[in-house]
C-alpha cells in the first residue's frame, strides 16, 4: 500500500531543474519532509501518548517513482509479546508469512497510513519541511564550492542594501544561480558606488559554515588581498615569480573623512637587471593606472623592499626624501627617521597616514625628526642609557638564573646527602643486628666447637 501522489516524478525534476540540485539529494530531502509529515500526523492521532525525538528513529519513508506515491516502513523486533506495536511484532504474525523467522530478528514492516488518513497538517508539515531541506542541501553544496576560493576574486553584482551593508550577487553552480554575498560597511570604498546591478570585483574573505540566515559568503573591496589581486593580474612579472610581493599596508577607509584611501605596497625581485617597482608601474604608468582604477582613485605607493632596515624605511616613506635613518633599538623596532623642514609634512603624511603606512608595512615604530633640529648627542645619550639599562636588565636576569640554579643545585645535593644518610643508617643498622645473637645461638655455636681443633692447638704450642 502506498499514499499516492501524482506528478511525483515531474515535481522532482522541476525541482532538480530550478534549484540545479542533483536529483538523488531532491529525492533525500522529500523522503525526509514525508518522514516528519508522518511523525506530524502520528503525533495527531494520539495526543495523549508522549514520543520522544529518537522514537521514529526506527521508520522511514520510501518512494515509489513508478507508482508515484510513497510508503512509510517501521523495522520491529520479533517479540514473543508485543508491548510496544510501533518497535515490535509477534513471533506467530511473522511466521505466517515466513516460517523461518526467530524471537530477536528484525523485519521491515509497511505501516503506510490510508490515503484519506494522511492529513491536511501533516502535508503542509512536510511542505515546510521539504523547503527547509533544499535550503540546507543548496547552502552545504555552495559551501564546498566557494571554501576553495576563500582569499580569491569574484565578480559580484550590486543587489540592494540591508542597513549599511551591501548584499552582492555571485555566480554560482548551484541556486537562483546566484549566490548572496555581503560587503559590510568596514568592507567598503568610500569612492565606490553601489548603485543596482553595478559589478565589482571583491575579495571573498569567509565562507560561512551552518544553516544560519542570510548571506553565505562575506566578501571585501577593503581587503589588502583585493590589491595583490590586481597586480598580479596587471603585472606578468608577479605571475612568472619574477617580481615578488613581499608586504602590503592599506587604508582603504581612513579614520577621518578628509583623508582618502591609500595603500603601501613593497616589491623585490632576484633579477639584477629587473626593476620591480617599474615592473609594477609600467610604461607610462599604465599598469598601476589599471589598479588605481579598479580602486576608483586610491592612491598607491610601490616602493623596494631591503633587507636592511633603515633602506626599508627610507622607502617606505616615498615620496618624501629621507635625510637619515637611526636604528635606536632593533629590539623594540624603534627608529628615528629624519628629514628636512620642507620635507616634515610629506613625510608625516595628513593626518599622519603616510608615516602610520610605512610603520605597519615595515613593522618599526617611525618617529619623523627635523634633521636641522635633532640633537644627535642627546639622543646618542638617550640610546646609550637605553642600552645600558638593558644590559643591565640582563645582567640581572642572568644573576637571577644563576641563583635559582645554585638554589636547586643545593636543594638537590640535601636532598641526595639525606638519601644517603638514610641508607647508611639503614646499613648499620642491619649489621648491628647481625652481630647480636640470641642466648639459645650463642650455645648452639659453643657445642658446635671443635675439641680436635683445640687440643691439636694445644700441642702446636706445647711442641
Amino acid at each position: 500500500m502506498s499514499i499516492q501522489m501524482p506528478g511525483l516524478r515531474e515535481m522532482l525534476d522541476g525541482i532538480s531543474r530550478e534549484r540545479n540540485l542533483p536529483k538523488k539529494l531532491v529525492q533525500e530531502a522529500l523522503s525526509e519532509a514525508l518522514l516528519k509529515g508522518y511523525e506530524r500526523f502520528r503525533r495527531t492521532q494520539q495526543l495523549e501518548s508522549h514520543f520522544e525525538e529518537e522514537y521514529f528513529e526506527r521508520f522511514e519513508v520510501e518512494l515509489d517513482l513508478e507508482e508515484e506515491g510513497f510508503r512509510v516502513l517501521a523495522t520491529k523486533t520479533i517479540v514473543e509479546e508485543v508491548e510496544n506495536t510501533d518497535q515490535e511484532i509477534g513471533l506467530r504474525e511473522v511466521q505466517e508469512v515466513a516460517p523461518e523467522a526467530q524471537l530477536g530478528e528484525e523485519v521491515v514492516v509497511d505501516v503506510t497510513p490510508e490515503q484519506s488518513e494522511f492529513g491536511r497538517m501533516a502535508a503542509i508539515q512536510t511542505k515546510q519541511v521539504l523547503a527547509q531541506k533544499l535550503r540546507d542541501q543548496q547552502r552545504k553544496l555552495i559551501q564546498e564550492e566557494f571554501q576553495d576560493l576563500e582569499t580569491t576574486i569574484l565578480q559580484a553584482r550590486v543587489l540592494r542594501f540591508e542597513r549599511q551593508s551591501v548584499i552582492m550577487a555571485v555566480s554560482s553552480g548551484f541556486g537562483q544561480p546566484e549566490v548572496d554575498a555581503e560587503l559590510l560597511k568596514r568592507d567598503q570604498l568610500p569612492n565606490d558606488n553601489y548603485r543596482a546591478n553595478a559589478t565589482f570585483r571583491v575579495y571573498l574573505k569567509k565562507v560561512s559554515e551552518g544553516s544560519h540566515r542570510g548571506p553565505q559568503l562575506l566578501v571585501s573591496r577593503a581587503d589588502a588581498g583585493l590589491v595583490v589581486y590586481l597586480f598580479e593580474n596587471e603585472v606578468p612579472e608577479i605571475q612568472d615569480d619574477i617580481v615578488r610581493i613581499v608586504a602590503v599596508a592599506r587604508e582603504a577607509n581612513p579614520p577621518s573623512r578628509h583623508v582618502g584611501p591609500r595603500t603601501k605596497i613593497a616589491v623585490d625581485t632576484l633579477e639584477r637587471d629587473v626593476d620591480p617597482v617599474g615592473a609594477c608601474i609600467g610604461a607610462r604608468g599604465s599598469r598601476i593606472q589599471a589598479v588605481v582604477n579598479e580602486l576608483r582613485g586610491e592612491k598607491i605607493d610601490v616602493i623596494r623592499w631591503s633587507p636592511d632596515p633603515a633602506t626599508y624605511i627610507s622607502n617606505a616613506l616615498s615620496p618624501a626624501r629621507v635625510d637619515e635613518v637611526r636604528l635606536m633599538n632593533s629590539d623594540d623596532r624603534q627608529a628615528h627617521v629624519l628629514v628636512g623642514e620642507d620635507q616634515l609634512s610629506l613625510a608625516i603624511g595628513k593626518e599622519g597616514q603616510n608615516v602610520r603606512l610605512a610603520a605597519r608595512l615595515t613593522g618599526w615604530k617611525i618617529d619623523i625628526k627635523d634633521t636641522a633640529k635633532y640633537d644627535r648627542e642627546a639622543e646618542d645619550e638617550k640610546v646609550a642609557a637605553l642600552l645600558a639599562e638593558i644590559e643591565a636588565r640582563r645582567i640581572a636576569e642572568e644573576e637571577e638564573d644563576a641563583a635559582f640554579e645554585a638554589k636547586i643545585l643545593a636543594e638537590e645535593a640535601a636532598f641526595e646527602a639525606k638519601i644517603l644518610a638514610e641508607e647508611a643508617a639503614q646499613e648499620a643498622a642491619k649489621l648491628a643486628a647481625s652481630r647480636e645473637a640470641t642466648p639459645s645461638e650463642a650455645a648452639e655455636a659453643e657445642e658446635g666447637s671443635s675439641p680436635e681443633g683445640i687440643s691439636e692447638t694445644d700441642a702446636d704450642v706445647a711442641e
